[in-house]
């Protein structure tokens, strides 16, 4: 799965964006221009079996996805609760499964501030019912992430977001465990504290 060649510092090809709730995962494409992200699916959380990620790393390498944002929900101060936790370990674990099934995709870490907000307001503009949202509000919630984060990407001629990696097993070193860093975060990536 090559992405398309580029002169700029980010990955050119269809995308996808995540966004992770406790009971839903919505996903979204965007086309390899990178121009317009689209809702894709809604797949049912499944934090024991993670077969919702089994789903979307399916996607990715059907549909030869280059990279995948996930959304970091942040309070409006921009600190990080428990939802972010929770968004930052869906992205390692990701980063994991794409690992092991040999595709070289990166997960980045993107702002997801107001997302699902944003996703509510636009449904009921559009004509939906309230009741019908939750069928779709969070792929579109996901769409959302994905079209912020293509676009800033396009702005700035840059990667954006912050790049997770698969955690890495214990090193043994003289018979003892190596320290790992707990968050996942490549400390060497290019992308590494640039936010969107």
């Amino acid at each position: 799965m090559e992405a398309i060649a580029s002169n700029d510092d980010y990955p050119r090809g269809t995308k996808l964006g995540v966004d992770v709730g406790t009971v839903r995962v919505g996903v979204a494409i965007c086309d390899p221009d990178g121009i317009l992200a689209t809702p894709f699916k809604t797949v049912s959380r499944d934090a024991k079996k993670n077969s919702d990620i089994g789903v979307i790393v399916r996607h990715v390498a059907e549909l030869g996805v280059v990279q995948v944002f996930v959304g970091l929900p942040r309070t409006m101060k921009g600190e990080e609760h428990a939802s972010a936790v929770m968004a930052t370990d869906y992205a390692q674990l990701l980063a994991a499964h794409l690992q092991r099934r040999g595709l070289d995709v990166p997960v980045n870490l993107v702002d997801e501030r107001l997302s699902t907000v944003t996703a509510h307001r636009n449904l009921h503009e559009a004509g939906m019912s309230s009741k019908d949202h939750r069928k779709v509000v969070d792929q579109v919630a996901a769409a959302g992430i994905l079209q912020h984060a293509i676009d800033m990407q396009k702005a700035r001629g840059a990667d954006v977001g912050r790049r997770v990696q698969a955690p890495m097993p214990p090193q043994h070193i003289d018979g003892a465990s190596a320290p790992l860093p707990a968050s996942g975060i490549d400390p060497h990536s290019p992308t590494r504290g640039r936010q969107l």
